[in-house]
């Protein structure tokens, strides 16, 4: 059995390559012009996984202000990259999606990772799955707020 000091070691070595590998994912040619920042990955992502969604679902499942949603929705929307049309069930809302022109390169390039989680996470439990995910959370806490003490709880 190794001590939590051999898993932090291994944690360090793995965690650069898993982030270089990531990052040398490049954007598919017809995105590459529209500086995707993580924030729009991850909109993105969300899009992709879950299929429209009003503002309001994706600030909530982002953990972000409507306000920010609306100015990246509204970004991409300009870019072509999503669109925008109205709720069938409520005319105030504004459900959003990849637009049908950019869904197959946003797919081509998000679809890979999604694919590599899904495997890495199938043996575990679901129990597992979540411990899995809250020690991700309180990792970045723990980095994001080194001089806090104590473990930080997951989201």
């Amino acid at each position: 059995m190794s001590t939590t000091d051999d898993t932090v070691r291994e944690l360090l070595l793995v965690m650069p390559r898993l982030v270089g590998r990531v990052k040398r994912l490049p954007p598919p040619e017809e995105l590459r012009s529209f500086d995707l920042a993580p924030r729009h990955l991850s909109m993105l992502s969300l899009l992709l996984l879950d299929g429209p969604l009003t503002v309001s679902e994706l600030a909530g499942m982002l953990g972000v202000a409507p306000t920010t949603v609306s100015l990246l929705v509204g970004d991409l929307s300009r870019k072509g990259v999503l669109v925008r049309r109205e709720d069938d069930a409520d005319r105030r809302r504004r459900i959003v999606d990849i637009s049908p022109a950019s869904r197959p390169a946003i797919e081509r390039w998000l679809s890979p990772g999604a694919r590599a989680w899904r495997r890495a996470l199938e043996p575990l439990t679901p129990d597992q799955r979540r411990m899995f995910v809250d020690v991700l959370l309180r990792y970045e806490d723990a980095v994001g707020n080194p001089d806090r003490p104590g473990p930080a709880a997951p989201r």
